[in-house]
This record gives structure tokens, sequence and C-alpha cells, in this order.
């Protein structure tokens, strides 16, 4: 070849990989990029999970101690990033990730990243501890049932479904008063104790972070049932869980202006079973925890469940839904009525009456107005 010709081709490439490696730079260093943000979530399932163990030295003992390590798929993490204007070099980004041991470094969550962001500030910004981290306010209304509560959890970006049904029924959460309901592996088990409040919870986070939103709800419980409340339920001969069932049925049976004399009604059939009712107490509510429908004459007698309070004594096995501190109050707290019975007036208001031939006098009348 002309030595000339060699000369020119040699500086033409190291003039192109100067470029190549001027314009990488500019990539990795965030240089000279338009300004621009945007959301990424890391869901759970791009993460693999594994035990391994190390020594750990604590007060001059060391100790071998397991711990689960998480690994990030970052072909996944590219692709978002990419797609969503944040770098321009995929193959690049992962040869820097691979090197940085970026894997381990990431958490499931919802992130807000931009470009002013280099590589290593991108991955430092999509750890757990993250500023960079979203948050969502989200509202538990009083009365919701846990399936709604989840439901509204996953509307808002904080965690699935399925990851919060999961974590509800196999995590052992460490409160007294989670003791001998619902036994492990039913979700349900948590009825009643997520305590409806207005909560602040990171978006997009896995198992991990679902025990986190699951226990700062019941956590909220334990803290407004007080020890004087715990007291009270003794001195009054039922356990927390039925206080609590109690207070479910009265939040699903009105507003909350007579919530106090609904458990009135409760308590008579309750404690004087053999007064007409013969201890069953008769809420439509009930039944439609387990139906998830409007309640129809025929399920009276159709529907086998626990629930159905026309067919079984006493209380249900447990909460169908959260209530919220006047119900909790009112169950704890029931004014003082010989009423055994209650109708839904065409006024929008509850009427009571003490006996089965007053209860059917007023329905007549209702249904004749």
């Amino acid at each position: 070849m002309n030595p000339i010709l060699y000369i020119l081709l040699v500086v033409a490439v190291s003039a192109v990989l100067a470029g190549l490696g001027w314009i990488w730079a500019g990539d990795v260093l965030a240089l000279n990029k338009e300004s621009h943000s945007a959301d990424l979530t890391l869901t759970d399932d791009i993460f693999t999970y594994h035990d391994e163990e190390v020594e750990v030295t604590r007060d001059g003992v060391t100790q071998t101690v397991t711990r689960t390590v998480s690994q990030a798929n970052m072909d996944y993490v590219a692709d978002q990033l990419k797609e969503n204007g944040l770098i321009e070099y995929k193959a690049l980004f992962k040869l820097f990730a691979a090197f940085s041991h970026a894997s381990s470094k990431l958490a499931p969550g919802t992130y807000n990243l931009n470009t002013d962001m280099d590589y290593n500030a991108l991955i430092n910004s999509m750890s757990a501890r993250s500023g960079s981290r979203k948050t969502v306010s989200v509202t538990i209304p009083e009365g919701y049932t846990l399936d709604q509560i989840f439901s509204l959890l996953a509307q808002e970006g904080v965690a699935n479904v399925s990851t919060l049904q999961k974590v509800a029924a196999e995590y052992d959460f460490k409160y007294s008063f989670l003791k001998g309901v619902l036994p492990l592996g039913d979700y349900h088990r948590l009825e009643g104790y997520l305590f409806p409040d207005t909560y602040e919870f990171y978006m997009g986070g896995g198992e991990d972070e679902a025990v986190q939103v699951l226990n700062k709800m019941i956590l909220r419980f334990d803290l407004q049932f007080t020890d004087e409340l715990r007291s009270q339920c003794a001195e009054m001969g039922y356990s927390i869980h039925d206080i609590v069932t109690i207070a479910s049925l009265i939040e699903k049976e009105t507003d909350g202006t007579d919530q106090a004399h609904i458990a009135s009604v409760i308590y008579n059939r309750l404690d004087h079973p053999e007064y007409e009712t013969v201890g069953l107490l008769q809420i439509d509510a009930a039944i439609a925890y387990v139906t998830g429908r409007a309640v129809t004459q025929a399920d009276y007698q159709s529907v086998d469940s626990p629930y159905n309070t026309y067919l079984n004594k006493g209380l249900p096995p447990g909460p169908i839904s959260s209530p919220g501190m006047v119900a909790l109050n009112s169950a704890l707290n029931p004014d003082d009525t010989d009423d055994y019975y209650y109708v839904l007036g065409d006024d929008g208001r509850h009427h009571y009456a003490r006996t089965s031939a007053e209860f059917d006098r007023l329905k007549a009348s209702f249904n004749n107005g």
C-alpha cells in the first residue's frame, strides 16, 4: 500500500474512533444532552433472587449469615432507558453496568430520571434508598374490603394485586391481635386490620415493599386501637377480633349517623339469643361480602357460608371490611336500647323495632308508601 495512503487511512480511522469515543463519552457522562425526564418502573419480575452466605462481624465476633441478593435483568433496564430517551447506546450502558456490578444495586420501584444523570447517577437513582424514587398519596376509605384496598393500591401504582395477596397470605406480621385469626395461607386473614387513612407509599415495589405497605396500615391500626380500647374489649368479654368484626358490620350497614344504634341491635341479638331471633344477626352485608353482589331473598337460605348470618348464629368468622374509628368506638360504646330490628326507610334513615311484629309493620308501611 502506498505509504501516504496508509498514513491517511490511519489518520481517518483514528479520527473516527476519537469521534466515536467523544460521542460515547457524552452518553456515559450525560454531556450536551437535551433536557428530558421520564418515570421508569422496575417491576419485581425482572429481578432474580438467591441466597448467599457472608461473614459479618459484630462486637468483635465474626458470624456467617445468609442474605438474599437480587439481580436485575439489565437487558430490560437498558431497553427501558433507551425507549424513554435517557441513554443513546444500550450496549455501552450494559458494558458500564457489568463493570460497576449495577444489577445487584437496583431495586423494584418507580423512579423519576432525567438526562442530566450520567450512567452512574442513573444506576444509583434506581436503588431502594434513592431520592428519585416516586411516592404517591393514597386514601383508604372507611368500609373498604381487602380486595378493594388491593385494587386501589394497584391502580395507584403501589404494587400489583397478586403481590399484595401473596404477602398478606404468607408473611407472618408480628402483632398479637392477628394471632388466632385466619391461618397463614389465606390473604383474607388481614381483613379489617388495614386501617382506613391517608398514606404515602413508594410506587412500583415488589414483595419486600408490599410487606412495608401492609405493615404500615396494620401499624396504624395498632396505634389507633389503644391500650384503653383493648381493656374495654376485655371488660365487655369480647376479643379485639370480635370488636373489629362487629365494627366492620356496623361500617357496612350505615353511613355513620346511627352507628351506635346499629351496634345496640347487634349486641341485643348476641347477648339475648333467646329473644325471637335465636342468636341470628341477619345482616345482609355479611352475605354480600362472600357473594360480591346485592343480596336477594333467596340468598338467605341458599348461600352456604359461615358469613351467612341468616343461617349461622353469632358473629361471622371475621371482619367484612376495614372499619374506621367511629365504627370501632360504636362497637365499644353501643347505645342502650331494646331494639332487635331495623329497616331502611323511604327517607333514607334506619327505623328500629323491638319485635318482629313491629318490624313487619314498618316494612309494610314503607313498601306501601
